[in-house]
């Protein structure tokens, strides 16, 4: 099994990479949120791996930080109907602090947004993940618990309110998915509707 890969970038596209390590080129499906982050070719990068080996089928998932591929771990280990492709599609469309605060929430329509996930997947994912999924605000990545607290649904509902303003404006739900964790990253958790919204609307 595979955990981390780390080595020199051979080539990057938007859904890949082939990274060099000790010789051998291995090529690694990416979100397009961890290809954005890749450094270009010649530089060295670590990625955290999620491996799928089947008769047919031999794939390594990469991701460049640990926390989202946990989550990747988690939506296809405990989702019933979402495979790695799936996942890696959500992952993709929405930022894992988008995805949590949206599962935490109950938002099904946000989720349903992502190619591939209609209403009925996005309610198994709500329902599957609900209470295993505890949004921290802007930092990045999860917090596993038994239940999500009422002021982490606070933080959650706030933010997914806000971007569901900023999508009804007309914005893309990619676009204000960004707007808003750059919002809330200047107010820490616990920010409201209003102030996310308004600090995300300045900014573009």
């Amino acid at each position: 099994m595979i955990s981390i890969l780390q080595g020199e970038v051979l080539e990057a596209t938007p859904l890949s990479v082939v990274i060099d390590v000790g010789g051998v080129g291995y090529e690694v499906r990416v979100p397009v949120s961890t290809a954005e982050r890749i450094p270009g070719v010649g530089k060295r990068v670590k990625l955290f791996i999620h491996d799928v080996y089947r008769e047919d089928d031999q794939t390594l998932y990469g991701f460049i930080s640990r926390e989202e591929r946990d989550f990747f771990r988690l939506i296809v280990e405990k989702v019933s109907g979402i495979g790695p492709k799936i996942a890696l599609a959500l992952l993709s469309k929405l930022s894992l602090q988008m995805i949590s605060s949206a599962i935490a929430a109950g938002d099904v329509a946000i989720l349903s947004r992502t190619p591939g996930i209609g209403r009925k997947t996005a309610e198994r994912l709500v329902v599957e993940l609900r209470d295993k999924v505890l949004p921290t605000g802007a930092a990045k990545g999860i917090a596993m618990a038994g239940a999500v607290s009422e002021s982490a649904a606070a933080s959650a509902n706030a933010f997914v309110d806000a971007v569901n303003a900023l999508v009804a404006l007309g914005y893309g739900v990619d676009v204000a998915d960004k707007a808003v964790r750059k919002a809330a990253s200047k107010f820490g958790e616990g920010a409201a509707t209003e102030a996310l919204l308004k600090t995300a609307l300045s900014s573009q």
